[in-house]
């Protein structure tokens, strides 16, 4: 199993801090699970997980519900805000998009339980502030704990 860790972002430059750390660290399989309520941070947090792993810029893709992003890692960028559940979420393909051989980023994860990798890092974000969000990482058996930020 994994642990878990809670990380206190005081400020959105935090938050791409964390977001950049932990987009240079990306490898192609590895699995984000990003949760938390609108507006918590789960986008900022992409964007600069993008920027660190010298990917294109991200953007929302909750209408498109997949952005890919170009570099030396691809990125795909899920969001599942508008998903109603696992039924819709395979016949739009999440089966195969788990095969390609890029890292995931994936906003509104628990839209998905029950069909996640195991092998991810589970980000949830709760909202501290107006400014501040608080990042609580749990991570569940990332491959040989590189994504936990030891």
């Amino acid at each position: 199993m994994g642990s878990s860790r809670a990380v206190a972002l005081k400020s959105r430059a935090a938050t791409r801090t964390l977001g950049r750390k932990l987009g240079s660290a990306l490898r192609p399989g590895d699995f984000i699970a990003l949760t938390g309520e609108l507006g918590s941070g789960k986008t900022l947090l992409v964007k600069a997980m993008a920027e660190g792993a010298g990917a294109e810029p991200a953007s929302s893709p909750t209408f498109a519900i997949v952005n890919l992003y170009r570099g030396p890692v691809p990125l795909q960028h899920l969001d599942l805000y508008r998903v109603s559940g696992p039924s819709e979420l395979f016949a739009l393909g999440f089966d195969d998009l788990l095969k390609e051989p890029a890292a995931t980023l994936c906003e509104w994860a628990e839209r998905a339980a029950g069909t996640l990798p195991a092998d991810r890092l589970e980000i949830a974000i709760e909202h501290a502030g107006p400014r501040a969000p608080a990042c609580h990482r749990a991570c569940r058996r990332t491959a040989s704990g590189r994504l936990g930020l030891d």
